[in-house]
């Protein structure tokens, strides 16, 4: 599961195994990007309430697929290959539509998403390789340029908190040698508009 011990759902006792059974899947599955906070329970309290308002809340106003694009291109970017999993299979879910999906997928993995991408969705998913790849680099100017696709403020800081989020969560996985053994692929707190209900589903 990691190259740290970590405490399973039938172990934990206490504070944990109240966060537990808070965001415990089908069997009390409990993803292994998550059971890795187990040692320090506070963390993945942490933890779970950014991933859910950052991703899975409501009064984000670009559309969730595009959120989970992001993410997965920003995992593919950093080679965490656990986070791309699961998200590409959120992604997958959330398109509903298996060529669509497979197309998008193939461009993020090849890292030509001009051939799918236009606009301000080509624009955030360019903004997301400067800040992973070189967020030394960026300016004003990025921003503005950004703006001037159409994205507003509001959803400028939507991607800027998701490609921050999935940044580190990468290095999380990565730094802890987290794999999927165990886990069911793609689950996720999906009731956006309760950002209290952190259960996967």
């Amino acid at each position: 599961m990691s190259w740290i011990k970590e405490i399973s759902y039938d172990n934990a006792t206490g504070q944990l195994k109240k966060i537990y059974d808070r965001i415990k899947g089908p069997n009390n599955t409990i993803d292994n990007v998550l059971s890795i906070h187990s040692l320090r329970p506070h963390t993945l309290i942490g933890h779970m309430g950014l991933y859910k308002n950052v991703l899975h809340n409501s009064n984000n106003t670009l559309p969730k697929w595009y959120l989970e694009t992001l993410g997965v291109y920003v995992s593919h970017l950093n080679k965490c290959s656990y986070c791309a999993d699961h998200h590409a299979a959120g992604l997958k879910r959330l398109i509903n539509d298996d060529s669509k999906f497979q197309e998008i997928l193939s461009c993020l993995i090849t890292d030509q998403v001009a051939l799918h991408f236009k606009y301000q969705y080509l624009a955030g998913l360019a903004y997301a390789k400067q800040l992973t790849l070189s967020h030394h680099t960026i300016k004003e100017a990025d921003i503005h340029a950004l703006r001037d696709q159409k994205l507003s403020d509001g959803e400028i800081l939507e991607i800027n908190q998701v490609v921050s989020y999935f940044n580190y969560v990468n290095r999380t996985v990565v730094g802890l040698g987290v794999n999927t053994d165990g886990d069911i692929i793609g689950l996720s707190p999906n009731e956006s508009d309760d950002p209290n209900n952190w259960s996967h589903s």
